[in-house]
């Protein structure tokens, strides 16, 4: 039993099916008898105070504007180190992937605004299907096993961390109200404290992490979403030590949160955030303005977006296919991009979360997040299945 397991979490795919199987389990709870104790679960009062200072919040809330920091964190690392020594360090691997990812937002945006140009409340949920869950849609992909070439992989996972950059910026420019200068005073002495302990080359991840979690706080108070501190900490955290060269800071906390952000944060989020009750749903909700332009953004607007702007680059001479990957192959990986469970339903959080308790655009977004990423999940599969050669690699 202890071997099943221990292989099961080394499969690359293990994360993206411990999602699946969170959602579900939310699905289950939330339309069964066990609905009042999940509404329990997630509305449970947290609360901590220090003096003056006080942070009270449901647990709801705790896992996206807590837990979900460590994810943003997390991508901050891999992106600093992607771009510093990894693959989008070769600017050759970098513009495909960049320009894929541009269509894979503008495509399901323009679809979105398409059904729900002017509903000004329902426009407020604009940028959710342009986001790209990578730990699903890798999951996904490796399902296929050694049949999928290496660089299809990495085409796919620098996909999704240009679409994750993409996210970054939307959230910070569109999804922070009510400003306190106080607040962000103080995250900004946190930003200066860090450049100065990376400027000195200060290799201590405990003495970055503290100074990260007062930056937290101060984000939390200041009216720009919390997550966006995760980021910013992962900016400064060295990727090389200056006494020990061979030692990477950075690709070592990197190693140690994959398998807590995997196998804890993201399934977490997944289970709080996707139990949707069915109960009393009619066929109109799923033609709702919000629902069908976030589940055709997602369905159609990404895979059309990624795949025609690839192929324009690759007509233009600009790119070259990833090596071993055919035409319907990257064709699949641009279906799956559409898989937008993980940030979708984060960014649905922001969008809709000051609106009146009988509002149900909440319950429209999510039911399109569902839909949307379940067939771009089921026919990407099917597609890369289909055009990828049946001999293993």
């Amino acid at each position: 039993m202890k071997a099943t397991i221990r292989n099961f979490l080394q499969m690359e795919s293990a994360g993206g099916i411990l999602l699946m199987v969170a959602a579900a389990l939310a699905l289950v709870a939330a339309n069964s008898p066990l609905s009042a104790y999940y509404d329990l679960f997630i509305d449970t009062p947290v609360e901590i105070r220090i003096g003056a200072l006080e942070i009270a919040k449901p647990l709801l809330l705790w896992v996206n504007d807590g837990l979900m920091a460590v994810f943003f964190f997390l991508v901050g690392l891999e992106v600093k180190r992607e771009l510093l020594e990894g693959e989008l360090s070769r600017p050759a691997n970098v513009l495909l992937p960049a320009l894929g990812a541009v269509g894979g937002i503008v495509g399901p945006v323009g679809l979105y605004v398409y059904f729900n140009y002017g509903d000004a409340v329902g426009m407020n949920g604009w940028a959710i299907p342009a986001a790209t869950d990578i730990a699903f849609a890798l999951g996904i992909l490796m399902l296929l096993g050694n049949r999928v070439p290496v660089s299809l992989k990495v085409f796919l996972v620098s996909l999704a961390i240009f679409d994750d950059l993409g996210a970054i910026v939307i959230i910070a420019i569109f999804y922070s109200s009510n400003l306190s200068v106080e607040a962000l005073s103080v995250a900004a002495l946190c930003l200066l404290a860090l450049g100065y302990m990376n400027w000195r080359h200060v290799s201590a991840v405990p003495t970055y992490i503290l100074v990260g979690v007062v930056m937290w706080v101060a984000v939390l108070k200041s009216g720009v979403h919390a997550t966006l501190a995760g980021v910013a900490l992962a900016m400064f955290i060295p990727m090389r030590s200056k006494d020990e060269p061979d030692r990477s800071p950075l690709m070592e906390l990197e190693h140690d949160l994959h398998t807590v952000v995997a196998f804890g944060v993201l399934p977490l989020f997944a289970f709080v955030n996707a139990g949707i009750s069915f109960a009393g749903m009619s066929f109109a909700d799923l033609l709702h303005p919000v629902s069908l332009g976030i589940a055709m953004g997602l369905f159609a607007g990404k895979q059309l977006g990624v795949f025609l702007l690839c192929l324009l680059a690759i007509r233009l001479g600009m790119a070259r296919l990833p090596e071993g990957a055919s035409w319907g192959a990257l064709y699949g990986v641009a279906v799956l991009s559409g898989v937008g469970f993980t940030m979708s339903l984060f960014i649905d959080t922001l969008a809709f979360e000051n609106l009146p308790a009988d509002a149900v655009f909440d319950f429209d977004a999510r039911l399109g997040i569902l839909l949307g990423s379940l067939a771009s999940g089921v026919l990407g599969y099917i597609v890369l299945d289909r055009t990828l050669p049946r001999q293993a690699r």
